[in-house]
């Protein structure tokens, strides 16, 4: 159950990479905060989110430029993009067994309709917004560089092997991206924080 005071959120990168091995292969393209730390501390992460104690995983998207990462410390700036690569990092996490689908799908969107009181969203019935991601579970490939949309044009999980693939998204019942085709672009519009949930429910 969702904690009454305090949400606990974590990201794909904390549960994936670690210390020193991020930095090792990726220097200051691994700097964000807070900061990628070590094996134990992943292995703790993972022990948070099996225990319920992790409410949602986020992004953490901060597209910055390889010009700006590429400068000397402390003058980069922390953060990495994130947005894309989320579920597919997750769902390969899904298919090592690391986590169930149900599990994901939680901590993806119904625990962040009612962390957030989203109104109109999180159910799939005649009145509420349909927002769907559509997967091929199944599907094994390696991330690659072509694939990013981000300006930034980086990613740390480039060269991944991955095992599940996003085919398509729908916003408010409308197919926005299918098999990797933007097909209605500037779809976003204001939530309304309210409550999700339904009288009596």
């Amino acid at each position: 159950p969702l904690k009454p005071l305090v949400s606990v959120e974590t990201t794909p990168q904390h549960l994936t990479l670690a210390a020193p091995a991020a930095y090792e292969r990726w220097g200051s393209l691994a700097q964000m905060n807070p900061p990628i730390r070590s094996q134990a501390h992943r292995r703790a992460l993972w022990r948070a989110l099996r225990e319920g104690v992790v409410d949602v995983i986020g992004s953490d998207h901060a597209p910055h430029t390889r010009a700006e990462k590429d400068a000397p410390y402390p003058d980069s700036p922390s953060g990495m993009p994130g947005v894309q690569t989320l579920l597919p990092v997750m769902l390969t996490h899904v298919a090592a067994g690391k986590l169930s689908l149900q599990h994901l799908v939680a901590l993806t969107s119904a625990n962040v309709v009612r962390l957030f009181g989203l109104r109109e969203k999180g159910l799939a019935e005649p009145g509420w917004q349909a927002d769907f991601t559509f997967v091929d579970a199944k599907a094994r490939y390696v991330l690659e560089q072509a694939w990013l949309k981000s300006r930034c044009g980086w990613s740390p999980f480039v060269g991944m092997r991955c095992t599940g693939r996003v085919c398509g998204t729908m916003i408010r019942g409308e197919r926005i991206m299918w098999e990797d085709r933007l097909l209605k672009p500037h779809q976003g519009k204001k939530l309304d924080f309210g409550s999700s949930r339904k009288e009596g429910a």
